[in-house]
């Protein structure tokens, strides 16, 4: 399992984007699922929004079922908890509902450009795994 950041997923639609083939290289390799969560989905909407048919796509990944999309409905206590703990950063609500979803799937890296994340600790003190291209410097 890997969980999907909302910077790979919009430089899987553009081209242009500088980190477009590790994107689709990484998301190709995937092995397992692909899980991201709806907060994700809506900021990768709004940066999208320009793109004719580039947010379209990634619902089509969603329909086809290559990306699923896990609720955090229950978890808004927790999520709460993490933007206030790294206010200071400041962490994005898509960015608390990954660190929740790692916290939930301890074995699945998160697949980012956020460096942010390398801040981000899940459960306390836990460093999050991550597939990022900063990674590979």
């Amino acid at each position: 399992m890997v969980l999907l950041d909302t910077g790979p997923l919009v430089a899987l639609q553009d081209e242009r984007e500088t980190h477009h083939r590790w994107a689709v290289e990484a998301f190709q390799s995937a092995s397992g699922p692909v899980v991201t969560c709806e907060a994700v989905l809506t900021e990768t909407g709004f940066l999208l929004r320009r793109w004719r048919n580039a947010f379209d796509r990634v619902l089509g990944h969603v329909e086809g079922g290559r990306i699923r999309v896990e609720s955090l409905t229950d978890d808004a206590s927790s999520v709460r908890s993490l933007m206030s703990r790294y206010h200071s950063v400041p962490m994005a609500y898509a960015a608390a509902c990954l660190v929740r979803l790692s916290e939930k799937f301890p074995l699945a890296p998160i697949l980012t450009l956020d460096e942010d994340f390398e801040v981000y600790r899940r459960l306390g003190r836990q460093v999050i795994p991550l597939l990022a291209p900063f990674r590979q410097r």
